[in-house]
């Protein structure tokens, strides 16, 4: 990686790929606020990192005071050139029967967070000479699926968001950019869908091989970034094309159904 100097925050950085991120990034950042859920695991993290170049912050980015203290560490570390926002949520189940408390925390922790903290370091950002926003999302946010109704909704909206903060800032020096990642061996990922996926033979990448993907993106100049021709192919077709994917997944409807949770309670896991 030719940069050297990035001035970092990256929320999530206590789930499997935020703490993959961490580590990959941290021989070429001058500083580093990790944010996440888990203190435990965000203290070890600066541990190993050098507490010099780490600052911590534990909470919900849909908080004013979450946002209020990430913006203040990342000033008092000389401020930011890359915000990754990579914190998210998944739910697999039946929409019919899903908590509503749990399409709301889809959409806050998947979209409102992203959208708030950007819109709250976005001053910073424009100090440095040039900056990037990387928003990581999913193919979800290009295909519709199944048990996944409100993870969709959220991830296409990050998607939007993303496009349209891109284009509202391209006279700026801030690139502001979408990784998606293929399906990870994460707890996001636990229980019910990795069964379900196994199933289905769908291949899981480790959370090394995601940190070494985006690293590589951080360095070129495309937009968004799809992890392989397949996945890339996919979107293509359920875009112009919607009536193959139909087809094809309704025919995996009973596997699918087959895994979902019971309706009495609801599978939700957090990557943080």
């Amino acid at each position: 990686m030719a940069h050297t100097t990035w001035r970092l925050v990256l929320t999530g950085a206590s789930g499997g790929i935020g703490q993959a991120l961490a580590i990959a990034l941290a021989p070429y950042c001058a500083s580093m606020v990790l944010v996440g859920r888990n203190g435990a695991v965000l203290e070890a993290l600066r541990e190993r990192l050098g507490p010099h170049l780490v600052r911590v912050v534990v909470g919900d980015a849909t908080q004013d005071a979450t946002l209020d203290a990430i913006a203040a560490a990342a000033a008092e570390l000389g401020g930011v050139d890359l915000l990754i926002n990579n914190a998210g949520i998944n739910a697999f189940h039946a929409f019919q029967s899903q908590e509503p408390a749990a399409l709301r925390s889809l959409l806050e922790v998947n979209l409102l967070a992203p959208m708030l903290l950007t819109q709250r370091l976005l001053p910073q950002l424009r100090k440095a000479p040039s900056a990037q926003v990387i928003n990581v999302g999913s193919l979800f946010g290009y295909l519709g699926y199944p048990g996944f109704a409100g993870y969709c909704a959220s991830k296409s909206g990050l998607r939007g968001f993303t496009q349209a903060l891109r284009r509202e800032l391209a006279d700026t020096g801030i690139a502001v950019r979408h990784f998606i990642p293929r399906a990870t061996r994460t707890p996001i990922n636990a229980g019910a869908v990795e069964t379900m996926n196994a199933e289905m033979g769908v291949a899981l990448d480790e959370p090394a091989d995601v940190a070494r993907q985006l690293c590589t993106f951080i360095e070129g100049s495309a937009w968004e970034y799809k992890p392989g021709l397949k996945e890339a192919l996919l979107a293509l077709v359920n875009h112009l094309l919607p009536a193959l994917p139909d087809r094809a997944i309704r025919g995996q409807l009973p596997v699918i159904r087959k895994h979902m949770p019971a309706p009495v309670r609801h599978a939700q896991s957090r990557s943080s």
